[in-house]
């Protein structure tokens, strides 16, 4: 594969940010005391950023998804575009807020079966609709329904898909650093000390 292009935007900082985009920052401070570093890149676009914040809560809010359910959305999804800025993010959300098991979290972060049925009917589900471009096959589908979810879901899955596309390949064209508060979750660490602890095993 050729070398992918990066953009040279710089990101946008709170002390220089016009007034639509500080409205916006003052929203991510109201939610979680912080404006990740995500956010000053997508700020050069601001009805990106936006648009990624609306679709983000409606998600949230609207879905009929649990908390460890939506997180296990968005961890799939981040893990099937390899964006490895959304996985230490959304690992830190499981891990402290959502209440996600860690083994359900790092399973999905290291392409392993998911230990909970009903969980890896969900990640599995999500990837495919990722992978398909919106195309699942029947059984797939199937087998999402008859685990409890709902055809009203799906829909829903398209908008969480749209949403991580939206910081997923921002963070990619950027290549936005993982903020100092999701570190201890970061992708590209964790799986150099899994690295290292497994060849000790050997």
């Amino acid at each position: 594969m050729a070398e992918p292009y990066h953009l040279t935007l710089p990101p946008v900082a709170a002390t220089a940010a016009p007034p639509a985009v500080d409205a916006l920052y003052e929203r991510s401070r109201q939610a979680s005391r912080m404006v990740p570093n995500m956010y000053t890149f997508m700020a050069n676009a601001p009805g990106l950023l936006e648009t990624y914040m609306d679709g983000y809560n409606r998600f949230r809010a609207e879905s009929g998804f649990s908390a460890i359910e939506q997180e296990v959305v968005f961890l799939a999804i981040s893990r099937e575009h390899e964006c490895a800025y959304c996985l230490a993010a959304h690992s830190l959300v499981a891990d402290v807020m959502s209440k996600v098991p860690r083994a359900v979290t790092d399973a999905i972060r290291d392409d392993a079966t998911v230990p909970d049925e009903r969980l890896a009917v969900l990640a599995s589900f999500v990837r495919h609709l990722v992978s398909t471009r919106g195309r699942p096959e029947d059984d797939q589908a199937r087998a999402f329904l008859a685990a409890g979810f709902t055809e009203r879901q799906i829909l829903y899955l398209i908008l969480s898909i749209a949403v991580k596309t939206i910081s997923n390949y921002t963070n990619h064209l950027c290549e936005t650093p993982v903020d100092a508060a999701f570190k201890v979750r970061e992708w590209g660490v964790y799986r150099a000390a899994q690295a290292v602890v497994e060849a000790a095993r050997r």
